[in-house]
């Protein structure tokens, strides 16, 4: 303790801090801080003392760089700061002068902001906002488009943002990963808020990753705060299946619709948990905390796994004489072997006289509507080239030697089955 003491009281240089004093101006970050001396002295002596005495400062530093005016008397200020005893107005005005933040022009009568002020007024301007979770990635994401939109954006401004979108997603990710669904929902507003954000300075975010620069620290920089970005983004989708993971997860108890998160809800909110146990721990409590969803995979294992009977034999069965069996082929339709006897029976009577077209309906009625239809089917195989290589009574029709002649003419018949039907004739074929 007494040697952190010394350093903190030790009036050294910054480079005196360093174990190689000429290791500091190695890093930009810090020679860039090193040409901010008087910027720093003016915060130190904004912000040095008790928290109230710095609140104080603060405030009345901020209400001065809000007066719409160049110079300022010292009854205005009077008028400005009427609720602050005097000796504590005149205190705050001093230090303001002693940092540099406040000039006083003795011709004039009146004070005047320096340029130093509109700088620390600038860095402290995120104060008066209000406060929010997001309020570390809003003045980051307004300062880089803001910036961007003026030309003067900056390496340290992008690797500030970078650093920050890369918190924010492994915050987001710890609490997917976490499965909590309370977890989920106090991240939920935030996450959202960031999206929103991220969204809206996308348009500047992506002109700023695709213009072109000759510094190659801020070209670095611009893309690695892409990659950020993208990164962000892309875990909208893990965030929206985590939520619905936890949806499914619960369990609506009775037929009221509460479910296992509104009891958890509403116990969370309650006061008196003690109150409700009454006298319940008289009993002995014994929770046992297992899963329902494990729960129902034992069950299922358990009812589904082959458990060996211990009272049969582990040898091999008997064998056994294997016994006879008939191949059972499907017999065709028997109006298909009467056309086939039909035909030939035709043929065979024509060979010694001048062969006659045969009527259609010779060959096609008899029988019921269905066998007749049937048989009208069979025509079209008739001298069909195809259908001659087949095996079997098919391939034997249409080798018959026989040709269906059909019209277009529709004619009436005398059959209780088969109303009407068209004219045609079957005819031998030329060998």
């Amino acid at each position: 303790m007494e040697a952190q003491n010394e350093i903190d009281h030790e009036g050294g240089s910054f480079e005196s801090y360093f174990r190689d004093p000429s290791s500091a101006s190695d890093s930009p970050l810090a020679w860039a801080v090193g040409q901010r001396l008087n910027t720093l002295d003016a915060l130190r002596g904004l912000f040095s003392g008790p928290s109230a005495l710095v609140q104080l400062r603060v405030w009345c530093f901020m209400e001065l760089a809000s007066v719409p005016h160049g110079r300022i008397a010292r009854d205005d200020l009077n008028q400005l700061f009427h609720t602050l005893l005097p000796q504590v107005l005149d205190s705050v005005l001093k230090r303001f002068r002693d940092v540099d933040l406040l000039v006083w022009d003795a011709t004039s009568q009146d004070y005047t902001l320096s340029v130093l002020a509109r700088q620390v007024h600038a860095l402290l301007a995120p104060l008066t906002q209000s406060s929010n979770d997001d309020d570390d990635l809003a003045p980051l994401l307004a300062q880089v488009a803001g910036a961007h939109a003026l030309g003067l954006a900056d390496p340290n401004q992008l690797r500030h943002l970078h650093a920050q979108l890369a918190r924010l997603h492994d915050d987001f990710a710890d609490a997917i990963a976490s499965g909590s669904e309370a977890r989920l929902r106090q991240a939920q507003p935030r996450f959202e808020r960031a999206l929103s954000l991220v969204d809206r300075a996308g348009h500047a975010l992506t002109a700023l990753i695709r213009s072109e620069t000759e510094d190659p620290r801020l070209e670095k920089e611009a893309r690695a705060l892409g990659y950020a970005q993208a990164r962000l983004l892309a875990m909208a989708s893990q965030f929206t299946r985590a939520m619905q993971q936890a949806d499914r997860q619960r369990v609506t108890l009775g037929s009221t619709g509460v479910t296992s998160s509104d009891v958890r809800q509403w116990l969370r909110e309650y006061d008196g948990l003690h109150s409700l146990l009454v006298d319940a721990l008289a009993t002995g409590v014994q929770p046992v905390f297992i899963s329902q969803h494990d729960l129902l995979d034992v069950a299922e294992g358990e009812f589904e796994r082959d458990r060996p009977d211990p009272q049969r034999s582990t040898e091999l069965p008997p064998p056994n004489q294997a016994g006879g069996s008939l191949l059972e082929v499907p017999r065709m339709p028997p109006e298909l072997e009467s056309l086939i006897g039909l035909l030939a029976n035709w043929r065979a009577g024509m060979e010694s006289a001048q062969p006659e077209p045969k009527p259609l309906k010779t060959a096609v009625l008899g029988g019921r509507f269905a066998q007749a239809a049937y048989r009208m089917q069979l025509l079209p195989l008739l001298g069909d080239v195809q259908a001659q290589n087949l095996k079997g009574q098919t391939g034997e029709l249409a080798r018959s030697g026989w040709k269906a002649e059909l019209t277009t003419t529709v004619v009436s018949q005398d059959d209780p089955y088969v109303l009407a039907m068209s004219d045609g004739h079957l005819a031998l074929k030329e060998s």
